[in-house]
């Protein structure tokens, strides 16, 4: 039996002599693909076809198994069924509607299916036939936008919607989907504003139609004007970001919710009393299972939204109560067992509650806040590709907001301070911290915070290069901010320091090995700079004069450090080599540690021996510290407080063609009509009509 046959949806045998029956829409649908026009022995043909229940598997597979010169023969009835799918969009007749979208889908599939390597041209004339293919679009682009905008009910909204995600992702490249090109000229950008702005229609379809957003405005985006970046970009309307902003955060929120969960589980019971006992050399390998994969669909939105458009960044910062969200027991979302967290939607009941009671007691949230506690989880493991593009996604979406003045305004404000409590990796040398300690404090500092606990725990022979030079320019963005506005921040900078100082031993100690992949001087620059931006505005923006004295005892307590990274780029720089110039650039920035420690190392040294003390205290170094500031001589250095703003094009073009084409195949994967129950479906509808 052929594999169409197979799937022909065959009814019981009437007898061991016959043949199965076929339902009646297989019967139909083998009558399209005959060479005859199916409605000429049958004026009702296309009426009847559309109040059957679809087959879509074997309509699919048809289209399939169809070779080139059947194409040829049959292309006016796949033409036909097209133009009578869109007519029925129209039909009062609900079941009507939800039969033709449904295969409206499966004609999209399965034509770019069978013909993968055709030009879309080629696939454009399959479907509706070249020389009406723009008539054909607009009428569906029309009803579609007529049924999201309309009081048609949730179920063919949602119906609508996966159609069109459906139809988005149909080729591994978004960009080479020549179809949307008629989605391009027929904007249904309104449409998906409208879902967003309403609080009932957001929470059944918003996490589908801001995936939806994200990917259409990713088409062709380098190569022509795509209007859903125009018109996205400048969105005012309060209700509107909103609405997305709610989706955005309801989304994270759920994955964060559910990685606690997972963790919570992790650690109770026997695997609890068997880590106690052997120790934690499981606990890496539970932790790479928590965050197995992210919701990347979520993360392109939401930086779509943060770096297309100025005012959703008012959006980052609204405040909310902080609640642990419940689930429900009653009709729970079918997932599998081996669904990966954050790849499905959150649940209804979630979605469809905008609004929370407020209790003087609660501990309030933001979209930010939410979102860093999302980057600080899926930022803890970064040995595979997907996950390494994951948190290299969080960290351009706060480079972005690190150069937004509104939101380094509020990320600065001392009269908004929030307590968060950021995930981290748990490791051998360090007690896991307890999060009913933490200080309510401006939200830059979970954002340096965040910084600090990447460089603290990614060192390692698989060195992410990329992300930790993204690290130390979303430090340095906002040091300048710090710098400029002249903004004492009450930070433990100490820890900064010190990370600082132990990524340049890291260096230091591999630079063999690192100096084989990457341009180790390039971060040790950002890095010694970094200290330069203390050094010589510190005075300006750290919280005491204390703080200052502390800097200067760090870099005098680890003088060894700089004093190796100084004799490795001498030498290298010295040499002729690829490397020459960048080491020469190290060695020149680091003229004022050096001078800070040549100058108070002779001074401390004199100190002990006149005071006959082997080891001196913190506070003794400190003491030495203060009364030479006078005699001590540094350079100035320009440019400390400047850095190159952020730009997709071209940096990172390469970066998000690779994965939206990601997003794109786990969509397509993790769409399907199924999802809405056929059954289910025509149930509702039949007793409407």
């Amino acid at each position: 039996m052929s594999q169409v046959e197979k799937k022909a949806g065959l009814l019981r045998r009437t007898s061991s002599s016959k043949k199965p029956l076929k339902e009646k829409v297989v019967l139909m649908y083998d009558e399209i693909f005959a060479k005859e026009d199916p409605a000429k022995n049958n004026p009702r043909f296309w009426d009847e076809l559309f109040l059957m229940k679809v087959n879509l598997e074997y309509l699919e597979s048809k289209l399939e198994s169809v070779n080139g010169e059947e194409v040829q023969r049959i292309q006016d009835n796949i033409n036909s069924l097209f133009h009578h799918c869109v007519q029925a969009l129209g039909e009062e007749h609900q079941i009507k509607v939800v039969n033709a979208l449904q295969t409206l889908c499966a004609l999209f599939r399965g034509v770019h299916q069978k013909n993968k390597s055709a030009s879309g041209f080629d696939i454009i004339n399959m479907l509706m036939g070249f020389d009406k293919a723009e008539r054909r679009m607009k009428d569906l682009m029309e009803r579609l936008d007529s049924l999201l905008c309309g009081d048609s009910s949730e179920s063919l909204k949602s119906l609508c919607l996966k159609l069109l995600l459906c139809l988005v992702t149909v080729t591994d490249n978004i960009s080479q989907n020549t179809i949307l090109e008629y989605v391009m000229i027929n904007s249904i950008f309104e449409a998906i504003l409208q879902i967003l702005s309403d609080p009932s229609s957001r929470g059944q379809h918003g996490y589908d139609a801001v995936v939806l957003l994200a990917l259409l405005v990713n088409y062709r985006k380098y190569e022509s004007v795509n209007p859903y970046i125009v018109k996205l970009s400048i969105v005012d309307d309060e209700p509107t970001l909103d609405g997305m902003g709610v989706v955005l955060h309801q989304a994270l929120t759920e994955y964060n919710r559910q990685y606690k969960d997972k963790e919570e589980e992790n650690q109770g019971g026997f695997f609890s009393t068997l880590t106690s006992m052997v120790g934690s050399m499981f606990i890496a390998d539970v932790d790479e299972k928590l965050s197995v994969q992210t919701n990347e669909a979520i993360l392109l939105a939401l930086y779509e939204a943060v770096h297309l458009n100025r005012n959703f960044i008012t959006v980052l910062a609204q405040s909310h109560p902080e609640i642990d969200i419940p689930v429900t027991p009653s009709t729970p979302t079918p997932t599998t067992p081996t669904t990966p967290l954050g790849t499905t939607p959150p649940s209804l009941d979630v979605m469809n509650n905008p609004e929370l009671p407020l209790d003087p007691n609660l501990q309030t949230s933001n979209l930010l806040i939410t979102f860093l506690k999302y980057a600080s989880i899926v930022m803890q493991d970064t040995k595979d590709e997907h996950r390494l593009n994951s948190a290299r996604l969080c960290l351009i979406i706060l480079t972005c907001i690190a150069e937004d003045q509104y939101a380094d305004a509020f990320l600065h404000d001392d009269n908004i301070n929030f307590r968060v409590s950021l995930h981290r990796m748990p490791m051998r040398h360090r007690k896991k911290a307890a999060g009913k300690n933490i200080p309510s404090r401006p939200l830059v500092c979970a954002v340096l915070d965040l910084m600090v606990e990447f460089i603290v725990t990614h060192m390692m022979k698989d060195f992410p290069m990329d992300l930790y030079l993204r690290c130390v320019q979303i430090i340095h963005k906002l040091l300048c901010y710090q710098k400029k506005c002249r903004i004492r921040l009450h930070y433990t900078w100490r820890e900064l320091w010190s990370a600082l100082i132990n990524l340049l031993k890291f260096l230091l100690s591999n630079e063999t090995t690192l100096l084989a992949k990457h341009n180790i001087f390039h971060l040790a620059l950002l890095v010694v700079n970094l200290f330069n931006m203390f050094i010589t505005y510190g005075d300006t923006f750290l919280p005491t004069s204390n703080s200052y004295d502390e800097l200067y005892y760090e870099i005098v307590r680890m003088h060894q450090v700089f004093d190796n990274l100084y004799c490795m780029v001498l030498r290298v720089s010295t040499n002729t080599g690829q490397w020459k110039e960048a080491a020469s650039k190290v060695t020149h920035a680091l003229v004022n540690i050096r001078a800070i420690i040549n100058h108070f190392n002779p001074k401390i040294e004199s100190y002990a021996a006149v005071n006959h003390i082997s080891q001196l205290s913190e506070e003794q170094v400190l003491e030495v510290v203060r009364s030479n500031y006078d005699t001590l001589t540094l350079k100035l250095q320009d440019g400390l407080d400047q850095f190159e703003r952020y730009s997709e094009q071209p940096k990172e073009a390469a970066f998000f063609k690779e994965l939206v084409r990601s997003i794109s195949l786990n969509v397509r994967k993790n769409v399907s009509l199924n999802t809405l129950s056929q059954d289910v479906l025509l149930k509702e509808f039949s007793t409407i009509s």
